[in-house]
């Protein structure tokens, strides 16, 4: 084994190693806990930075045959997901005050990379488990309200059935196959033997359970509203990302034939509308967002029904728009000194007329996961669409889009509620963020803007940033 090849191929991940290492260092010394946070943004943005550069390099490799490789269309999804994590370190500052948000995340993010990066089942089930067992913890760990013992709980038990679904599945395709090497699962895709197709289900199954496709959905919302507004954030978005773009990773450029586009048609179908109906009756705006998420995984799955040759580039360009979007929702969200109360729609009632800064960034996000042109959403869920038209599949690809209108009803009911609606009395004044520090709402509108700026750049110049892909 090249010794070299390995710390190149693998720099990104060995930052985030050294930057657990640190954080743990930190957490035991009990001093500089502030800093711990800005030490975690370093290491993350350091290990963006050396994935962007291997990937201007072109860079490619195997350090491991049969279980890690990198390529250039891998390491720009790396940094895709590490520069997402960005502002949502910046948004926790106050959720936490020592070290252990930074070092769960950093090895949540490790589990991430794993996953973009596997070759084998053995890879992609660490990188699962590596990425979902910390935030199990950070739900809790970001205790706000009662209900957030409930929600780690049922995330946790069903994120276990995920697993052991992933698991039957990957012992199937090891019977049938005698290998562990990923690359089995698209040969897998064109047998009609029995062991191969229940194989195929299987992991399907397990990876809609994780991204919570209908009617596999049900913790989504319990657990978004359980944890703090940082980890919502965090789970709506980068693992949301590691999750799609471990199954792009599998299905690879294999084309899909029945009864497989059945399953990946109709489950992520009835998610993008289901997902839109129970959106508007949603009064908590962690529960609207997280059924806002189902009906964004259909989106994402959708993309699996389309060529081979696009999946990476239309699943990659969506995650980022979508996580980018929901950051600066979550980042612009007024605080409040009771999280019941910050997470209330009705608290966001004539937002405009008392804190215009908040109000514009977060109708910026709600537009744009509307899919309203020229914002990011509407290129996302254009490409989306359009190669699954190419891929001859006309009728599904015109029920998803109606059923995407239907969504344009809730995320303007949010725009209506900031700008159009005067303050009422169940609103609480202003005076119940007098506990956030000015370094704390710093944070918070430095995350904002980062968004900001990555919103207009793919407004702005969506060709030049999917020429990259």
């Amino acid at each position: 084994m090249n010794s070299q090849l390995t710390l190149m191929a693998m720099l990104p991940e060995h930052l985030l190693l050294v930057g657990i290492v640190l954080m743990l260092g930190v957490e035991i010394a009990g001093r500089w806990s502030r800093a711990a946070l800005l030490l975690a943004v370093a290491v993350v943005a350091a290990a963006a930075g050396s994935a962007v550069w291997l990937y201007a390099n072109g860079f490619s490799g195997a350090p491991f045959i049969g279980q890690f490789s990198v390529a250039p269309a891998t390491l720009l999804a790396k940094a895709v997901v590490l520069m997402l994590a960005i502002p949502v370190l910046l948004m926790s500052r106050d959720d936490f005050h020592g070290g252990e948000f930074p070092a769960l995340l950093l090895s949540s993010l490790y589990g991430v990379c794993l996953l973009i990066s596997a070759d084998s089942y053995l890879t992609m089930f660490l990188g699962l488990e590596l990425m979902s067992l910390p935030v199990y913890a950070l739900i809790l760990l970001a205790y706000r309200r009662p209900e957030s013992a409930e929600a780690a709980l049922k995330y946790l038990v069903l994120g276990g059935t995920a697993t052991a679904m992933f698991l039957m599945g990957v012992s199937l395709l090891y019977g049938a196959s005698g290998s562990l090497e990923i690359s089995t699962f698209a040969t897998a895709l064109g047998a009609t033997d029995l062991m191969s197709r229940a194989a195929v289900v299987l992991v399907l199954l397990a990876f809609f359970l994780k991204a919570a496709i209908v009617p596999f959905h049900a913790w989504a919302p319990d657990a978004y509203e359980g944890a703090s507004v940082t980890v919502t954030a965090y789970m709506a978005t980068i693992v949301k990302a590691g999750v799609l773009l471990a199954i792009v990773r599998l299905f690879a450029a294999a084309p899909v034939v029945s009864p497989v586009s059945e399953l990946l048609a109709i489950f992520p179908l009835v998610s993008i509308v289901w997902g839109n109906l129970a959106a508007m009756r949603q009064r908590s705006f962690r529960r609207m967002i997280a059924y806002s998420s189902i009906a964004h995984a259909g989106y994402l799955f959708y993309a699996l029904l389309g060529d081979g040759a696009g999946r990476l580039q239309a699943v990659t360009f969506y995650v980022l728009a979508y996580g980018i979007l929901n950051v600066l929702a979550f980042a612009a969200l007024p605080a409040d000194d009771i999280d019941e109360d910050r997470d209330q729609l009705e608290r966001i009632r004539g937002l405009y007329h008392r804190n215009p800064f908040a109000a514009i960034m977060i109708g910026i996000a709600m537009l744009s996961l509307a899919g309203i042109p020229p914002l990011p959403g509407f290129v996302a869920k254009f490409l989306i669409f359009k190669n699954v038209l190419a891929a001859g599949y006309t009728t599904y690809a015109v029920l998803g889009l109606i059923g995407s209108y239907v969504g344009i009803y809730f995320y303007l009911r949010v725009i209506q509620l900031m700008f159009m609606s005067q303050e009422t009395s169940t609103v609480r004044s202003e005076a119940s963020t007098a506990f956030v520090s000015r370094t704390t709402r710093a944070y918070a509108h430095s995350a904002s803007l980062i968004c900001l700026a990555a919103t207009l750049l793919l407004s702005i110049l969506p060709g030049w940033v999917l020429a990259r892909f």
